[in-house]
């Protein structure tokens, strides 16, 4: 890889296919998965300092508004007047230029450095005591969620089948999680795709941050499997109001949900769906 090629979001390869007791080589595409570096630049009484905050394992595409989004996650920043600048850092080796986004921070922020001080390895499967990160939250400052929004149930069975149509990454490798924000009603406004579930909200939100359009507040957020604790942490933090699921919620998310006032739907289907808190948002005929 050189400076003037970026990693795809899906790589194609042979393989070999075994079918009704016969076997050929036929060409595939997997989505693909690559580490991705996030670097934080910013000035305190001591000078410049950088730091590298996280790594995680993405499918490369919307690097930008990934980091973005994970450090509005972490309340490190709240708006995007406290980015100064985001960039690829092109003095690493070739191979890795694509692979480290450095963020800068505007001069003059503050910002909790102690949040820094826990190394960040995300993946699909991290996780944290339950009750020290629901307080953790509260910490943060962030209060229940008081949005009037209302979605008719027949604009959540809906979402799903917008989702995947306009999932093209998915199309090519079946391998990949979506986020979609919808307006309430259900026409999908944006839509970012990752191997990891949290990649892709924390893609979403970033873009979101970027273009100053948060809060969320008269918005959807779809994903395309389960629901767990860090999604709904994130979806807290960005005020979104409804969140449906394709897929089960797990106890804690639920648990989130009903003490910042979420409306959180799952097993979103065609036919039905769940729903686990604030159910007075679903107009049900």
């Amino acid at each position: 890889m050189t400076a003037r090629h970026r990693p795809p979001p899906a790589a194609p390869l042979k393989v070999l296919r075994v079918s009704d007791g016969e076997a050929r080589e036929e060409d595939d595409v997997l989505a693909a998965e690559e580490p991705l570096q996030v670097r934080l630049v910013w000035e305190d009484e001591s000078g410049r300092q950088q730091r590298d905050i996280a790594v995680t394992m993405r499918t490369p595409g919307d690097d930008f508004e990934l980091a973005a989004g994970f450090l509005y996650g972490e309340a490190i920043v709240d708006s995007p007047d406290d980015v100064a600048d985001v960039s690829y850092c092109l003095d690493a080796e070739p191979e890795q230029r694509f692979n480290i986004v450095t963020v800068t921070l505007r001069p003059g922020l503050r910002f909790d450095a102690s949040r820094l001080e826990r190394n960040f390895y995300t993946t699909s499967s991290c996780g944290v005591c339950g009750k020290a990160s629901i307080e953790a939250v509260e910490v943060q400052g962030c209060l229940p969620i008081q949005s009037q929004a209302a979605v008719d149930a027949a604009v959540l069975r809906g979402l799903p089948a917008a989702l995947r149509d306009a999932q093209a990454v998915f199309e090519q490798t079946g391998g990949l999680h979506a986020a979609g924000l919808f307006d309430l009603q259900g026409r999908l406004l944006a839509l970012k795709e990752d191997v990891g579930r949290h990649n892709a909200v924390d893609k979403l939100i970033g873009a979101c941050f970027l273009e100053n359009a948060l809060p969320l507040e008269e918005r959807i957020l779809l994903l395309s499997g389960r629901a767990s604790f860090e999604l709904l942490q994130k979806a807290v933090r960005a005020r979104l109001p409804v969140v449906a699921a394709v897929g089960a919620p797990s106890s804690l998310a639920v648990q989130m949900a009903r003490t910042f006032n979420v409306t959180l739907a799952g097993f979103v289907k065609a036919r039905g769906f769940n729903v686990y808190s604030a159910p007075e948002r679903v107009r049900i005929p």
